[in-house]
């Protein structure tokens, strides 16, 4: 119950009063909703833990995925479809407008799920990208969105398909944002032989058919098809299916978008770092450094600097390789570190970003970094903005080696 009482108690009354009663709950003790909220939602905790074991299933899971759209990412993803902005823009608190979307537009609310199923995915391994034709209409006609669920059911063998398309947009750089229709795919998979346990709590097996889901998103003012499924072949089939049904074209073979490419070679020696004085960026830090020698692949040597060390990365690296018998190299204009020592080169490297303290906190928020060789960086795990800024400095810093990559933050 710990999840659900704080779930109540972050929600305004008056918005849980509008759930329990359009729920039809009938094992809830009765609540007076008129006293002051304190006295409300102590009450409230106690009588949903009385409630009939599906009653409070029913809640526990409602409020799993209202609070699953109260965070950054969410509220985002529900600001990109909800209807009626006019008050969901005046509503306070987060719980309050993701419960509200909940109520009114439920519809929305999952389109808003969907939404998020395809940001937290993007430039994931479940993730791929396609160049096509800018400017085309996506077609959302019967004919159209026939053609296009037969031949879903008729790659995953399946009778079962439901398919949305909707109008969204997603915020690129400096708060702009650029327009997408994405098209969402659920389809039934093959059954499935599960243990659990029956009415009368007895051990049994079960036949359960699960569901998958996919996204597929196109820009039109770039011509960028992106798609989130579960293998590499799902996600070609699907763009062609989106390609040839939705947008009147024929997918190309060589039309998939470059990986993202990483490049840490301006870490072998000290780094200042520019940054732009309205981001408000106080430091950055590398706290971790992880080496390959050429000549032993198979081997890797990581050297971390923790809070608080008297010598960075930078120094730690010069006396590292100075046990290991690598002098310090000279030229005219500057001393070169021994990390670039020949043969070795870096493959990982992790540093912070630590931002001077806004108007209402207390401290600066600090943002972490993790960019591995060729292609891996832990953008996919952070909030939006956090990305933004996370984008932005790794291609200012040289890091970021995707000047073909249309299907990501365009500048």
């Amino acid at each position: 119950m710990t999840a659900i009482a704080a779930f109540l108690r972050k929600t305004p009354v008056t918005r849980l009063h509008d759930y329990f009663a359009a729920g039809g709950f009938t094992s809830l003790s009765p609540i007076d909703w008129t006293k002051p909220e304190p006295d409300v939602v102590e009450p409230l905790i106690k009588a949903v833990d009385g409630m009939s074991d599906d009653e409070k299933q029913r809640v526990v899971l409602d409020a799993g995925r209202v609070a699953a759209l109260a965070d950054e990412p969410g509220q985002n993803a529900l600001q990109n479809v909800v209807q009626n902005r006019a008050v969901f823009d005046t509503l306070e608190g987060a719980n309050n407008r993701s419960l509200w979307v909940f109520l009114k537009e439920p519809d929305r609310f999952r389109l808003a799920e969907e939404v998020r199923y395809n940001d937290e995915r993007r430039r994931t391994r479940s993730w791929s990208g396609f160049g096509v034709d800018a400017d085309l209409e996506v077609k959302n006609d019967p004919i159209s969105l026939a053609a296009f669920t037969a031949a879903i059911r008729a790659r995953f063998e399946t009778p079962n398909v439901h398919v949305d398309i909707f109008d969204r947009h997603r915020v690129i750089l400096e708060g702009e944002e650029c327009e997408l229709v994405q098209v969402a795919v659920y389809r039934e998979g093959r059954p499935e032989d599960m243990l659990g346990f029956d009415a009368n709590s007895t051990l049994s097996r079960r036949i359960v058919k699960p569901v998958f889901e996919a996204a597929l998103t196109y820009e039109a003012a770039t011509g960028v098809i992106e798609v989130v499924a579960k293998t590499r072949e799902d996600r070609i089939d699907l763009t062609r299916y989106m390609a040839r049904d939705l947008l009147g074209i024929t997918l190309g073979e060589d039309q998939s978008l470059p990986l993202r490419e990483y490049d840490l070679s301006m870490l072998l020696r000290p780094f200042d770092f520019p940054t732009d004085p309205i981001d408000g960026i106080a430091s950055v830090t590398v706290k971790e450094l992880r080496y390959m020698d050429l000549s032993a692949p198979e081997e890797r040597v990581t050297l971390e600097a923790m809070s608080g060390a008297k010598r960075n990365i930078w120094e730690l690296g010069d006396d590292f390789f100075l046990a290991g018998g690598y002098p310090k190299l000279s030229s005219a204009h500057e001393t070169v570190s021994r990390m670039s020592a020949p043969g070795w080169i870096i493959t990982r490297a992790r540093f912070t970003i630590k931002f001077y303290p806004g108007p209402e906190d207390g401290r600066g928020k600090s943002l972490t970094l993790t960019v591995t060789m060729p292609h891996g960086c832990n953008l996919k795990d952070v909030t939006p903005h956090e990305r933004l800024i996370g984008e932005k400095y790794l291609r200012l810093w040289g890091i970021l080696k995707d000047d073909n990559d249309q299907g990501d933050v365009l500048e």
